[in-house]
């Protein structure tokens, strides 16, 4: 079983990513903030992450992109990617691309858990 899930969170909008980052903190999980493509690949290694959050629609490198380059560094890494703009397209073609699911924003906090402990299965809640 495995306690203090680190995540790794993609997303230009600063107040949300901070927000959510705060309440993933607050139920056991380490929330690490990359508030765009650039600097998600520059700090992603394999093994550092267990799961990765990512914005579809982002300024620079695109959510598909950065998806796509998570992938060729560590193919196991589960992605859940986030999308406001009610591109379900996009998500789809994430997911073809190896991304775990998506979800539409403004995000359900329960739902996001969900997803989380369905793409690591051995996720705990303290």
């Amino acid at each position: 079983m495995k306690k203090n899930l680190s995540i790794l969170l993609v997303d230009d909008e600063e107040e949300f990513v901070v927000t959510l980052a705060e309440r993933l903190e607050i139920r056991g999980f380490s929330p690490t903030i990359a508030e765009d493509g650039e600097t998600a690949l520059s700090i992603f290694t394999p093994d550092t992450f267990d799961l990765v959050l990512l914005d579809l629609m982002m300024p620079g490198i695109g959510g598909l992109e950065v998806l796509a380059k998570l992938k060729e560094i560590q193919p196991t890494v589960p992605v859940i990617l986030l999308t406001g703009h009610g591109s379900t397209r996009e998500g789809m073609e994430g997911m073809r691309l190896g991304a775990f699911d998506y979800l539409m924003k403004p995000l359900n906090i329960e739902e996001l858990i969900r997803k989380i402990q369905e793409a690591v299965p051995d996720t705990v809640q303290p």
